[in-house]
């Protein structure tokens, strides 16, 4: 008869001084705390609505380091009320993906890769994915005169940065701002 064994989920190339045993047994790398070791579920009851935000548009916090202990990842979702832009502002060194759930938002930077700056809109729907590197000046705004725009938000601090700004251009950003 076979002695069972303790399920052994560990890290290519550890060894077992890197290694604890959790109480059920399992053996883990040492560098993860215990809470995360497992996943985590926040149900839409449990976003949280106080967090930095940017004029004309409300923000709810969903996976960050305040819900889920998260060392590098926010996520949530921004809501912008019908004929409504939010103010300028970037997200300092964090990269931003957005995803549009439902609505016609729209994405204004200013392009500066050409002969003259040209203030430039990106029109998005629901499916559609934006990615905004870090640094730069934006705005969304929903033209619609009826419906709310919802889209979802990830980005790679923990915590939902933004830096509002007077304008598009570059000169109001500090590359220090995080």
């Amino acid at each position: 008869m076979s002695t069972p064994h303790a399920p052994k989920h560990v890290r290519a190339g550890s060894t077992d001084s890197e290694l604890v045993r959790t109480p059920s047994g399992v053996l883990v790398p040492a560098v993860i705390d215990p809470f995360h070791r497992a996943l985590h579920r926040v149900a839409p009851s449990g976003l949280i609505g106080q967090t930095t935000q940017t004029a004309g548009m409300k923000r709810l916090e969903a996976i960050s380091g305040k819900t889920v202990g998260a060392q590098h990842l926010w996520m949530g979702q921004t809501h912008v009320p019908a004929s409504t832009a939010s103010a300028n502002h970037h997200h300092g060194a964090s990269e931003t993906a957005i995803y549009v759930v439902s609505g016609n938002p729209a994405f204004v930077f200013l392009d500066v890769d050409g002969d003259e700056p040209t203030e430039t809109r990106i029109e998005a729907g629901p499916g559609d994915y934006i990615f905004v590197p870090p640094y730069v000046p934006h705005r969304e705004e929903n033209p619609d005169p009826d419906t709310e725009a919802v889209v979802v938000i990830a980005r790679t601090s923990q915590e939902a940065i933004v830096v509002n700004l007077d304008g598009l251009d570059w000169s109001g950003v500090d590359l220090r701002d995080t």
